[in-house]
């Protein structure tokens, strides 16, 4: 017997990922999102600004298409509600 790879073990370390793996992915980029924009809704509300939906959706937006895009919406947020 020749002492080497064992066959299968090496297609199971290189393999792309696609069970559970991208569904965790894809649930924390969805979850990311929405909890910012929940956030923002909650606390622009709460602080009596006309334009809470609108601050909403820019920031889980813009978080959903790009990350630090909506961090820079978050944080524009919060320099402006005083």
């Amino acid at each position: 017997m020749s002492r080497g790879v064992v066959p299968g073990v090496l297609s199971l370390q290189f393999s792309i990922p696609g069970g559970p793996e991208l569904l965790i992915i894809l649930l924390i980029g969805l979850l990311v999102p929405l909890v910012l924009g929940y956030f923002v809704y909650n606390d622009a509300t709460a602080r009596g600004d006309d334009n809470a939906a609108l601050w909403a959706v820019v920031v889980a937006g813009l978080t959903a298409v790009t990350f630090l895009g909506g961090l820079v919406a978050l944080a524009i947020y919060f320099w402006q509600r005083d």
